[in-house]
């Protein structure tokens, strides 16, 4: 089978390596890829907003299966352009992405159908949103409605933090994304990160995972796309497994097929483990990034069938098996991300790491005349894999020291506190 995969992250390279594995994959592509993926894959030169040029590699290369790593492409309604010539991809439709594509979409959904959430309200105004944010008790949330690469929300702890945060999503600090602000409720509790596969009718849990948004140690600074990651999630028993599909996934499911747009692909429920138990905090409709990493390091089913059979509507049939191994992933981030991130700063180090438990997955890279240089603000994720979580921690750190790229930083205490509750 030839199989196109689109996107340029951690996230599809952590696909990639995984799919290479699939005794029914012929040929991969990536578009745009990385320097990471190239060694891998056939990486070609594509924007993921031309559609066009898609489709018509698709064609000229014979593609039978197209996976769509990126929220981007999936929320502009690439899976519908794709679908509507004959070709076979992985995501939802534009209709079903708007679960992430507008917070407030996703909002009125829960209400409308029962599932779990914060208590909110939406505006499209600045004065009505300042002054409902007036009569509220801090801390507050703060959420532009569209997409943001993971850094459209704040929480404001006092009342001036809420009305300069509404006030910098109406000035266009999101772009288009905060033209609608959702203002919610602040939960307590844990966060974790919940994956099922979809088909449109059924559902299979696909792990569990818990991120880091926060730039630095301590879980402080501004959010960002994610700091790091480990798989399983401990906060997530098996109960609470049990409790999730139960009230978020197939009411998920079952609401969005009565509202005829049936949703296909994985679904990402963000989640905030109360004392109410889980609550929905927002809805992805791709793999995380970088919880995929960790999810694909402890995969021990070939990838390639389930996603096929999300499209073909057999998941039902389908039993995944995970190793039972803990995984965790650092990110390393160019010196000025997540605001002004230093770009063509050279990394060495790479071709020395080459261990069993551990893999470094490149992001934001770019290679030139042999040297392997940062492209972006995120760059390379190292994950690890152990038979704990503190294992996995102490791989992924031994790893991270040995890579020679002076203008990088990463948090120091991804697992930390969880590791604590582990022993």
């Amino acid at each position: 089978m030839n199989l196109l995969l689109l996107g340029s992250g951690g996230r599809e390279h952590a696909l990639a390596w995984t799919l290479c594995s699939s005794p029914l994959l012929n040929k991969l592509y990536c578009a745009p890829g990385n320097a990471g993926i190239e060694s891998i894959a056939s990486c070609v030169n594509i924007s993921l907003n031309n559609f066009s040029e898609i489709i018509a590699f698709c064609r000229e290369k014979a593609i039978e299966f197209v996976v769509v790593g990126s929220e981007i492409p999936l929320v502009a309604g690439i899976v519908d352009e794709l679908m509507a010539v004959g070709i076979t991809v992985f995501g939802p439709s534009r209709a079903a992405a708007q679960l992430e594509g507008s917070k407030g979409f996703a909002k009125d959904f829960c209400r409308e159908f029962g599932i779990p959430t914060a208590d909110y309200a939406r505006f499209s105004e600045l004065d009505e949103a300042i002054n409902y944010v007036q009569r509220q008790k801090p801390p507050i949330v703060i959420k532009a409605d569209g997409l943001a690469a993971g850094k459209g929300v704040e929480i404001a702890q006092t009342i001036s933090e809420a009305v300069q945060s509404v006030r910098a999503c109406f000035a266009g600090a999101f772009g288009t994304a905060g033209y609608e602000v959702v203002i919610e409720e602040f939960l307590i509790g844990q966060e974790a990160s919940f994956f099922a596969l979809v088909d449109g009718s059924h559902a299979i849990p696909l792990g569990t995972a818990q991120d880091y948004k926060r730039l630095s140690d301590g879980n402080t600074g501004p959010n960002t796309g994610g700091m790091g990651a480990f798989s399983p999630a401990l906060v997530l028993t098996e109960k609470l497994n049990t409790k999730v599909m139960e009230s978020i996934i197939v009411p998920t499911i079952r609401g969005m097929a009565a509202r005829r747009m049936p949703y296909t692909g994985v679904l990402y429920a963000g989640l905030m483990i109360t004392e109410k138990g889980p609550q929905l905090i927002e809805y992805n409709v791709r793999f995380g990034d970088p919880e995929c990493q960790v999810l694909m390091f402890r995969l021990e089913t070939d990838l390639l069938p389930a996603l096929l059979a999300t499209c073909n509507g057999s998941l039902n049939r389908l039993k995944l098996l995970w190793k039972n191994d803990s995984a965790l992933t650092i990110v390393m981030a160019a010196e000025g991300y997540p605001h002004s991130p230093q770009r063509n700063t050279e990394i060495k180090g790479l071709d020395g790491i080459n261990e069993t438990d551990a893999i470094v997955f490149h992001a934001g890279t770019v290679r030139k005349k042999n040297r392997i240089l940062a492209n972006s603000g995120r760059v390379l994720n190292i994950t690890a894999r152990g038979r704990n979580l503190k294992d996995a921690q102490k791989k992924a750190y031994d790893v991270a020291r040995r890579i020679d790229w002076p203008e990088s930083f990463y948090r120091d205490d991804i697992g930390g506190r969880s590791i604590e509750s582990e022993s």
